[in-house]
């Protein structure tokens, strides 16, 4: 019996540079990218012990993967803005808009450095 495969060579070593891209995003987030070989890449999210991760998704496209992390990383950095700040109840798109131009202008410039790091074209 043949195995099925879900993903493309291609395919995988771009989801791997965009995984790898975005390697700080791990650090600050219970967050892990994961190559599961034939069946592509599975983001896990929220870590809680002793069960796990609470969601876990799998990706076979790397422009779909850099799409998800790239919203992850952004609510994670206005996240950490508004942390103890009453602009946590305007939610993400509050607290962005909430910010200065340029706080603004940089978080979204940083969307091109990741996609320069990951080799993906927006």
């Amino acid at each position: 019996m043949d195995k099925q495969v879900y993903i493309t060579e291609e395919e995988r070593v771009k989801c791997q540079k965009v995984a790898d891209a975005f390697a700080e995003l791990y650090e600050m987030e219970k967050i892990v990218v994961l190559d599961t070989g034939r069946y592509g890449f599975v983001e896990q999210k929220y870590y809680k012990p002793p069960h796990g991760f609470e969601d876990a998704i799998t990706f076979t496209d790397s422009l779909a993967l850099f799409e998800d992390l790239w919203k992850e990383w952004l609510n994670t950095k206005l996240y950490l803005m508004a942390k103890g700040t009453p602009l946590l109840e305007k939610g993400y798109k509050g607290v962005f808009e909430s910010l200065s131009e340029e706080k603004q202008s940089e978080l979204v410039v940083s969307k091109a450095d990741f996609a320069k790091k990951a080799e993906i074209y927006l």
